[in-house]
């Protein structure tokens, strides 16, 4: 039998999927199992059991297999892909030691003792040691060495979730280079574990013999072992091929390997990427992530929390849509759309600036969103449209950072995510930016992304280039209104683009009275 499928597990948040594609970029078979994403102990916590993202791929695995048209024997290897910085504790058997912390856990340990010496010297001189104690402060290891002393003495290897599950998946403690994002060690320039003369070991002190081992994206990180074959009915002996974290994934599998085509991410946290392989800083100081291409760069601008508030507004605000979606048998996001439809482009002036979580440096630690141009005739629909624009506006911002520091302009955008279904949002983007704008041809482009890095480890495609134009091709376009672009250009120049500079003294007067956010 010719192996030609492709088998890709994405962790998420909200479910875990197998999906099964072929060497066209055809979904043949996809099973999802949802799951509770954390529990909280405390306020700020985020945390669940390791086990829970296990048993999930051995459930979806097994529910894929009672699939039509799945053939085992014609799998050439799998990828795993899953949600950034959760990270876990596992003891010398390789069992977890406390519960995973959430990517979403909001946990701090502000005090610590600033980086010194030389690095601590630059840092001042750049205007970045609040940038490096918000780091510290943030990092999940320096929590749990600080206030679980016992925990960390026990820990065997700190993990980010991917390399938990390769673990499981492979019985070694090896990881994807491209999954490393997070507060942990990490030289991004470098694409490796940082050098002892790093200040990152400083920043956070740990042995380096707690990392696993890592492996470039379509890498093989290991075979199958007999017991998780048994466990998630993957064959024994399948190639694990490393892949990326989940947004780098979902660059590539919205064709994204050409620097003149961004990705944008309408996710919980919204995000502008492009991919290049020469290691640029978008924000100075602040790194690309590793792209699920080896040895590139994925250059990255987030909005935390982006499509978040979008989420929160349907909470707090859309009980009449769920309603009457439930009345009339039709999805809930057609009503929503109606919503954003009703109301012109530009929002009569109401614009959102969505700093809701403060940033390392752009925005600042001091940040907070702000809703302005507030008038009578304003009601909830210009209030969701003008979120929608908020979002667009600020990946736009990024779009032009990344322009100014590449020299590349772009000339095309792919859009992923939950967002990238609704056609009001869609249109709305191409409006914004003033460019095409297209969603991939399946919605899964992170699961797609990682077929596509087993399809090169396996040598199926010589390269990506290869493996992104025969896999991956952009499905329903959006063409910009050009009386639309031409209002939104001018609020996004003239208000949008003015509105964090004026608005950051009050930010830092806000601070100062309330001690919020606090400082490190």
């Amino acid at each position: 039998m010719t192996k030609e499928m492709l088998l890709a597990i994405d962790n998420g948040t909200q479910s875990v999927r197998a999906l099964l594609f072929d060497l066209h970029g055809a979904l043949i078979a996809k099973s999802r199992v949802p799951i509770t994403p954390y529990f909280s102990t405390a306020p700020g916590y985020a945390e669940q059991d390791p086990d829970v993202f296990w048993q999930a791929i051995c459930q979806a695995c097994q529910q894929l297999w009672t699939m039509p048209g799945v053939e085992k024997g014609a799998i050439a290897g799998v990828a795993l892909t899953t949600q950034r910085c959760t990270l876990i504790n596992v003891d010398k058997e390789g069992q977890p030691l406390r519960p995973a912390i959430h990517w979403l856990d909001q946990r701090r340990q502000p005090g610590q003792k600033p980086v010194g010496g030389v690095w601590g010297t630059l840092f001042k001189l750049a205007g970045m040691s609040e940038t490096v104690s918000y780091m510290q402060a943030e990092s999940e290891a320096n929590w749990i060495r600080i206030n679980q002393p016992e925990i960390w003495q026990k820990t065997h290897k700190f993990l980010f979730l991917s390399g938990y599950l390769t673990q499981k998946m492979v019985g070694n403690y090896v990881d994807s280079v491209a999954c490393q994002v997070g507060y942990v060690p990490f030289d991004y320039k470098k694409l490796a574990w940082s050098s002892k003369s790093d200040w990152k070991w400083q920043a956070v002190p740990m042995d380096p013999a707690l990392l696993p081992d890592l492996v470039p994206p379509s890498g093989i990180l290991g075979q199958i072992t007999p017991q998780a074959a048994a466990e998630t009915g993957i064959p024994v002996g399948l190639p694990l091929i490393a892949a990326a974290a989940d947004k780098a994934c979902e660059v590539i599998g919205a064709g994204c390997v050409d620097p003149a085509i961004a990705c944008l991410s309408y996710g919980t946290t919204a995000t502008i990427n492009t991919t290049l392989k020469k290691y640029t800083e978008v924000i100075p100081l602040i790194p690309p992530y590793p792209a699920a291409v080896p040895g590139a760069y994925s250059l990255e601008v987030q909005i935390y929390r982006g499509y978040w508030m979008v989420s929160w507004f349907k909470r707090e605000f859309g009980m009449n849509e769920e309603r009457l979606a439930s009345e009339r048998g039709v999805e809930t996001e057609e009503l929503f759309d109606d919503l954003v439809n009703s109301v012109p482009a530009g929002s009569l002036g109401l614009m959102l600036q969505p700093y809701w979580s403060p940033g390392l440096k752009v925005p600042g630690p001091e940040a907070k969103g702000a809703i302005i141009g507030f008038g009578d005739v304003h009601t909830r629909a210009y209030m969701y449209r003008s979120i929608l624009e908020g979002l667009a506006y600020a990946l736009r911002e990024g779009m032009e950072r990344t322009e100014k520091r590449t020299h590349i302009p772009i000339k095309e955008i792919r859009v992923a995510g939950g967002g990238s279904q609704s056609p009001a949002a869609m249109q709305l983007t191409a409006d914004i930016f003033g460019l095409p704008t297209s969603r991939p041809h399946v919605y899964e482009a992170s699961g797609l992304g990682a077929a596509m890095d087993v399809a090169v480890g396996m040598k199926l495609y010589p390269d990506f280039e290869t493996a992104v134009r025969q896999m991956t091709h952009p499905g329903t376009a959006f063409e910009p209104n050009p009386q639309n672009h031409k209002i939104y250009d001018e609020l996004f120049n003239r208000v949008y683009c003015k509105m964090y500079e004026r608005l950051q003294p009050l930010y830092d007067e806000i601070r100062e009275i309330t001690g919020y956010p606090p400082r490190d």
